[in-house]
């Protein structure tokens, strides 16, 4: 199997709520519209890949459920190869998520007794790939697969969207650490701070910072990108979006700033719709919008 990214992690079942507002307590709210979809860090970076048109694999775990069947027949539905997904009794891990007017959101994660795929859960010897993308929650399956990805220079990302088990085993090693604020915040107090320790850490560091843009550094080299102007309806999944074009981008190896910028423009567009998945771009949405930005 040759593919372009492979996307090591977690994956969900999302129920997504658009409401006026966020309910307070003891009340009752009907929802103005409702999406069920596949979700989850990695999974979704998977079909942005494969959405794009560059070769997608997503490796993690699947209940033999109702929320995993549908998941893994959307996975096949989008181009994504699937031979490295282990399915179980275990339930699949559930999102709901209850998206307001503005774009903003709240979330519940729902995983059960679904525990992380022991180590030696999934054979990776079949595939052949160029990025790997990795988003800590499959902590068990991808450090030793990170030992032996060091060893065949391929190039590794980490998707650090909180601070867990996962991704603080993870960030040493990885060629390129991919943060959320959130994850700054949670490890330094803010982003500034964080980017200084992280790049102890990590050869380059990004935190995104949503409509604020992001930060990076480099070696010695550091800068910043402003966010794209949109008009946001769902931030759900814009993180996902922005690791998975971030591959795709390192798999085509376009220069750093160009790999920034197309990150980015995946980001962005997703914003632009409700529901993670059903929100990520297509790659003739990408590119017209990545194009119109070149002749601004």
């Amino acid at each position: 199997m040759n593919i372009d990214v492979l996307c090591v992690g977690h994956a969900s079942y999302d129920l997504v709520f658009s409401i006026d507002h966020h309910p307070t307590p003891d009340e009752k709210i009907v929802a103005n519209d409702f999406i069920g979809c596949g979700g989850g860090p990695a999974s979704n970076a998977a079909v942005t890949v494969a959405k794009l048109g560059f070769k997608a694999a997503f490796a993690g775990y699947l209940g033999h459920d109702i929320y995993g069947e549908k998941h893994y027949h959307e996975l096949l539905e989008y181009g994504v190869n699937t031979h490295l997904i282990l399915r179980g009794s275990s339930p699949t891990p559930l999102s709901t998520i209850l998206v307001k007017p503005n774009g903003n959101r709240a979330l519940i994660n729902y995983k059960g007794k679904t525990q992380s795929l022991p180590a030696k859960a999934i054979n990776f010897s079949s595939i052949t790939t160029k990025v790997v993308l990795f988003d800590g929650h499959e902590p068990h399956i991808s450090l030793p697969l990170l030992k032996q990805l060091k060893q065949q220079d391929i190039p590794t990302i980490l998707d650090a969207g909180s601070v867990h088990e996962g991704t603080i085993a993870l960030i040493n090693d990885v060629d390129y650490l991919v943060c959320s604020e959130k994850f700054a915040i949670q490890f330094a107090g803010n982003e500034v701070k964080a980017l200084a320790r992280l790049a102890q850490l990590s050869k380059v560091v990004v935190i995104t910072l949503g409509d604020k843009g992001l930060i990076w550094q480099s070696g010695q080299n550091s800068g910043s990108l402003p966010a794209f102007k949109i008009n946001a309806i769902d931030t759900t999944g814009a993180g996902d979006a922005f690791h998975g074009a971030f591959a795709a981008a390192v798999a085509s190896k376009l220069t750093w700033l160009e790999i920034l910028r197309y990150a980015s423009v995946a980001g962005a567009l997703c914003c632009t719709k409700t529901g993670a998945r059903t929100g990520l771009p297509s790659k003739l949405e990408h590119q017209v919008f990545f194009e119109n930005l070149s002749l601004q």
